[in-house]
């Protein structure tokens, strides 16, 4: 069993950043693969980033590619999502996801995932 908890939503303006966390409990999170999704208002679920147990990772492309990053601390047991030149449409509900995968490739799916976080909101003003 793993329990996810998301932080580092807020407001913040067009063209700002803010890093998301997905701490974990569990030992074994290492051998996680952990996803971030978002729900806006209105909008399915959209994939936006994930990294695999070995640290492989991938991107929505159309959405986030080439400013947001994800990464991953196994010392404490906490995923990042480093969220950069943020936008109005990146407004929206963040999760995180965990699976007890051991395929090495990105899982975008979130049939994928077996454990889900709360949520944490992030607002992009314009």
């Amino acid at each position: 069993q793993v329990q996810l908890v998301e932080s580092g939503g807020g407001l913040v303006q067009a063209g700002g950043s803010l890093r998301l966390s997905c701490a974990a409990s569990g030992r074994t999170f290492s051998r996680y693969a952990v996803g971030w999704f978002r729900q806006a208002p209105g909008k399915d679920r959209e994939f936006v980033a994930a990294i695999s147990w070995i640290g492989n990772s991938g991107y929505n492309a159309d959405s986030v590619k080439g400013r947001f990053t994800i990464s991953r601390d196994n010392a404490k047991n906490t995923v990042y999502l480093q969220m950069n030149s943020l936008k109005p449409e990146d407004t929206a509900v963040y999760y995180c996801a965990a699976s007890q995968t051991l395929r090495v490739g990105v899982l975008s799916r979130g049939n994928e995932y077996d454990y889900w976080g709360q949520g944490t909101q992030v607002t992009v003003s314009s």
